[in-house]
């Protein structure tokens, strides 16, 4: 919004709210007439000063006019932060109804994002952001890193030591002696860096039912309009015998739990583990092999044909 219609409309907007609410508006108002009314200024306003974060409806104020946003008010006590008097149940209707005049650029515009939104539409937009950061995929702890994929990526190695490779073919092996210990534990993230993009391999062991079993999946870290241009295949096997796996990567948008919950990806119950890692059945030992690809569109047929990586 032009600062000449943040202008014009706010003094409205004051002019109006002061006639009808002179009480509830006079905090409002001073900030605003000694500021210049300003979409910087306004934004200042909607502010909550115990969390930072933007304010949504209901916005609650004290007798004295300071605001703060609904989740904040359960923290404090109905005690206001600043003057702490009671804070009752007065609703600031004068600053949720300049807000309703508002337009602001997306929270992310520093990451890219060119979008501009009312006030109360920003917010539903920035929880699906393409420019959002994005969360560290490791899955060995509750990490709340977030950033975008360079910095995640330097993340992962220096500070979660994960193994890094270069490629778009893979061949691991797994072993465990006991593999009976190992039941809903995370076991191995491996990060692949093919077609100028990173991809994390999770090889895990987990529970469906009472059935211990063991799971590989790939995970892209990027979008998921950009996942669904690539596509992976997982092969295990043993003693004659072989299971195989072939679709597109979860973007790492999806968290992990999700995609291990959905079952996408290469799952072998423990006795067929077992059963390939050889005759007597007492040690885990697994070769999972697999490849990436980045799906081309056929200019002819107008379907996906595989680009492989050699």
């Amino acid at each position: 919004m032009e600062s000449g219609s943040v202008d014009k409309s706010l003094s409205s907007l004051i002019m109006m709210d002061e006639a009808e609410n002179p009480h509830q508006f006079s905090s409002i108002a001073t900030k605003l007439h000694s500021n210049g009314p300003t979409a910087t200024s306004v934004h200042e306003l909607l502010e909550c000063p115990v969390c930072t974060n933007s304010m949504y409806p209901p916005i609650h104020q004290c007798h004295n006019g300071h605001t703060l946003c609904s989740t904040c008010k359960t923290r404090v006590n109905n005690r206001c932060p600043t003057c702490r008097q009671e804070l009752g149940d007065i609703r600031c209707l004068a600053l949720e109804k300049i807000a309703e005049s508002l337009e602001l650029p997306c929270r992310y515009s520093s990451l890219g994002c060119p979008e501009i939104f009312p006030y109360y539409s920003k917010l539903k937009h920035e929880s699906i952001c393409n420019f959002r950061p994005y969360n560290c995929p490791y899955t060995g702890s509750d990490c709340s890193v977030v950033g975008d994929i360079p910095y995640l990526v330097t993340h992962l190695r220096d500070d979660h030591r994960v193994d890094m490779h270069s490629g778009c073919t893979f061949n691991h092996r797994y072993v465990k002696s006991n593999p009976m210990e190992v039941e809903n534990a995370t076991w191995m993230l491996t990060v692949f860096h093919c077609f100028g993009q990173y991809f994390c391999l999770h090889f895990e062991a987990f529970q469906i039912g009472t059935a211990p079993v063991y799971m590989a999946f790939l995970r892209f870290m990027g979008d998921e309009r950009e996942a669904r241009t690539y596509g992976y295949s997982l092969e295990v096997g043993g003693n004659g015998r072989k299971l195989t796996y072939e679709g597109s990567p979860r973007s790492i948008r999806d968290s992990h739990k999700k995609v291990r919950d959905s079952h996408d990806g290469l799952i072998v119950y423990r006795n067929m583990a077992l059963f390939f890692s050889g005759v007597d059945k007492k040690e885990l030992k697994l070769r999972v092999t697999g490849r990436i690809w980045k799906e081309q569109q056929n200019p002819e047929g107008g379907v996906c044909i595989p680009n492989l990586c050699s």
